[in-house]
């Protein structure tokens, strides 16, 4: 048999072996050549001027991912080689030299990459045709499914993947080169040693180690950057003082707890988790640290989704928004060039006023724990003013009710302003509280708005002689207003055209498309990248974790074929097997959870409130985090106790030599 053929062979043999680092693998094949795909489209580009910068942001990106791919390749064929060294050194001792060994196995594992890689641009292209269906409807632009090849985008993941797989294979081909065949026939009885040797060093550093996480954790939620770095060693340490302490404490736990060790399944499965910790806490710690990162990556992601589509609901409830500190009669030249340029179906003139008194402001300040405001006082809007904004904004007609004030304000305050009794005395006129309204009405976190968080909506008459807070302007559009146009309006403000007028140096211009562009851009910009490192994190970490349990299924088989000997039952096998599955899966992941949980429950209570509310809650974008990261999670976990409990409790059937 020729070298080729020999390494063809060895290639199917380990594919099928390893089919979950093949198909991770192909996984990652299509991620890049998609994201690479969205780099190289002139559509997406053009979906909007600020996406320029979209290619430097993904080839960024996926330089970071080819990173996290390169480590998966090349632990995992460092891995293949630890468990096929007994057979590359019976080559050797057969005749073969080393150098033809080594091509071998660089070979072999060549082929594996080359038919992942062509199989994951096959699968990447539709990939990409979802992620740009996402693209097209986030623009509210029409979609139609095209199977393309981006040709530069194959090129890059080509470049990409040949350089994980070449840096790899070459490392594993020199060592091969320079290793005798005593080392090879003996180099998967390597194990990682016990860096903790003494009872006392295990207790103490174990200990230590969970102090450091607490202190880790609370850093980072302090926030800021020195804060934050410190936070983050504490964790790092936390990590692999807590593993390496376990899995040297494992042991020495049952020999005080002897009963213990014989109560239903627990000598065997803490046996055989025993053997697994003592060969690969640090590895365990680095799962764990990846497993962290990526809840924090995915939180992270979630959040800044929340924080930008919530600014943008709120801002983005008329089709054009103007605001400043002028009278109505400076706004003239912007009404001119909107009305010959811009077909408005509604629209309306009106000023923002201040009450004189803090009284509903106090009460919010007391009752719902917020107090940053930048007005003086109560703000306060005409009736007829707001009934035309919100017959503008498309919310439903509401009525006056006589010797009453409405409060229009942001969900969150809703609760707290129920039970606020506070009359206002506005030009001899007593008014009580009355209904409350929580539809968006552009009360963002800057004060040229309709109040901030909230404001007072009073008869017309009770507002003469009050002092104006800003002047604004609404209009609800026949067609979307522009770029072109939005820069038009902006222009006017640059051309002096009253230089007399100092007042006139800054205006509030808004609309409703630039709202919603500015959200899909951060998306596109960073939601999306942070969702594609996180992902590749997932399937990293869960590969090398399935990985690391696939191999011993041999080791399996045997152990419980000897139990079913001795009379074990087989759901006392199954059960086993289960416990042994939930713990070594669980012990990485436990730790990541509680330290990313806080933080991002903290992050997420970070910007202005009224924001993050509803489906962006804190609360819920924990558990969509944590829901999205288990579900992929547990794929791999299905998929390696389905094969495991197929090959390990299945019961052999006797050879013909055995009946």
């Amino acid at each position: 048999m020729t070298l080729f053929k020999l390494s063809l062979r060895s290639a199917r043999r380990q594919a099928q072996d390893y089919l979950v680092y093949f198909v991770t693998m192909v996984m990652a094949a299509a991620l890049l050549y998609a994201f690479n795909g969205l780099a190289f489209s002139n559509e997406v580009r053009n979906l909007s001027q600020s996406l320029d910068s979209l290619p430097l942001v993904i080839v960024f990106v996926s330089i970071v991912v080819v990173c996290i791919f390169g480590w998966l390749v090349s632990y995992s064929t460092r891995f293949i080689l630890t468990r096929r060294s007994r057979e590359l050194g019976l080559y050797i001792l057969s005749g073969i030299t080393n150098d033809q060994t080594a091509r071998l196995f660089f070979l072999e594992n060549l082929a594996v990459g080359v038919v992942s890689l062509f199989c994951g641009i096959a699968l990447g292209g539709l990939l990409y045709q979802a992620i740009r269906a996402v693209v097209m409807s986030l623009f509210g632009l029409p979609y139609r499914f095209a199977v393309t090849l981006s040709v530069p985008a194959a090129l890059l993941t080509m470049i990409y993947l040949t350089a994980i797989y070449l840096y790899a294979l070459n490392r594993n081909r020199k060592r091969i080169r320079r290793m005798k065949i005593y080392d090879l026939i003996y180099y998967d009885k390597q194990n990682e040693n016990a860096v903790i040797q003494t009872k006392r060093n295990r207790r103490g550093i174990f200990i230590a180690s969970i102090v450091l996480g607490v202190i880790g954790t609370c850093l980072l939620m302090a926030g800021g950057v020195a804060l934050g770095m410190v936070g983050a060693g504490c964790v790092i340490l936390f990590l692999f003082g807590f593993f390496l302490s376990f899995a040297s404490g494992v042991p020495a736990f049952f020999d005080r707890h002897s009963a213990k060790k014989y109560k239903g399944q627990n000598l065997l499965v803490f046996r055989t988790l025993t053997a697994k910790t003592a060969t690969m806490g640090i590895i365990m710690a680095v799962i764990s640290l990846i497993f962290t990162a990526t809840l924090l990556t995915e939180g992270s992601g979630f959040m800044i989704n929340g924080l930008t589509k919530g600014r943008a609901a709120d801002n983005a409830c008329f089709d054009l928004y103007l605001s400043a500190e002028w009278e109505k009669e400076d706004f003239r030249p912007y009404l001119d060039y909107i009305a010959e340029n811009i077909p408005v179906e509604q629209s309306v003139l009106y000023r923002i006023y201040l009450t004189g008194s803090t009284q509903v402001m106090d009460y919010i300040c007391e009752h719902a724990a917020h107090d940053n405001y930048d007005y003086d006082s109560d703000p306060v809007l005409r009736f007829s003013d707001y009934a035309m904004l919100r017959a503008i904004a498309g919310y439903p007609a509401v009525e006056p009710a006589p010797g009453k004030y409405l409060i229009h304000c942001k969900s969150f305050l809703e609760g707290p302003l129920r039970d606020c009794d506070e009359t206002l005395t506005l030009n001899g006129t007593s008014l009580s509280s009355g209904s409350i309204y929580t539809e968006h009405l552009s009360q963002g976190f800057y004060d040229m708005t309709n109040g901030r968080d909230y404001i007072l909506v009073v008869p017309d008459e009770t507002t003469a002689g009050l002092p104006v807070h800003h002047t604004a302007y609404a209009a609800k559009t026949a067609e979307p207003v522009t770029d072109v146009q939005l820069k038009a309006l902006d222009d006017i403000s640059e051309t002096g055209w009253d230089e007399q007028k100092p007042q006139q140096e800054y205006i509030f211009i808004d609309t409703r498309k630039n709202e919603e562009d500015m959200a899909n851009m951060l998306i596109l910009l960073v939601v999306f990248p942070l969702f594609y490192i996180a992902l590749a994190l997932t399937m990293t970490a869960a590969a090398i974790l399935t990985i690391q349990q696939l191999c011993e299924t041999e080791r399996y088989r045997r152990q419980f074929e000897l139990l079913r000997k001795l009379g074990m039952a087989r759901q006392d096998m199954v059960r086993a097997l289960r416990n042994q599955f939930i713990i070594y899966y669980s012990m990485p992941a436990v730790p990541a959870v509680l330290i990313a949980v806080p933080f991002i429950l903290k992050l997420c209570h970070e910007p202005e409130p009224g924001v993050m509310v509803g489906i962006s809650s804190p609360a819920v974008i924990v558990a969509i985090a944590l829901s999205v990261f288990f579900l992929i999670y547990a794929v791999y976990i299905l998929s390696a106790y389905v094969s495991l409990s197929r090959n390990v409790l299945a019961e052999r059937r006797p050879g013909p030599e055995e009946e």
